[in-house]
């Protein structure tokens, strides 16, 4: 059952929001602030809603992006901080958890294809 007009359309906004920003540091915080309405409850909201938590669509935005730069030729480390990672180990770690296979490994790949 989906929740009632009004939340849906906060719930898409903090989604735009995720989508639009992903690339700055995005405190849940911030999130929440979007949809206008108490952290837990729109937690539980947009899991329901999207079948994730926002801080792991936030993770997944940024993967994605990160797979399209590095499509593009970027360096490892600068598509890490392109999309808003802090760390290209922490990054290097989700993305090879999220994929499969390291950035580079990701990127040779893509040139071979």
């Amino acid at each position: 059952m989906f929740p009632p007009e009004y939340l849906c359309d906060r719930l898409i906004q903090s989604k735009n929001f995720i989508e639009q920003n992903f690339a700055q540091p995005i405190s849940l915080q911030e999130i929440v602030a979007e949809a206008y309405i108490s952290k837990y409850h729109f937690i539980r909201l947009f899991r329901n809603f999207y079948g994730t938590t926002p801080h792991q669509y936030l993770k997944e935005v940024r993967v994605s992006n990160a797979k399209q730069l590095l499509k593009e030729g970027m360096a490892v480390a600068d598509a890490c901080y392109s999309v808003g990672f802090d760390s290209v180990t922490s990054f290097t770690g989700l993305f090879k958890k999220m994929t499969g296979c390291t950035p580079y490994a990701f990127q040779q790949g893509a040139k071979r294809a």
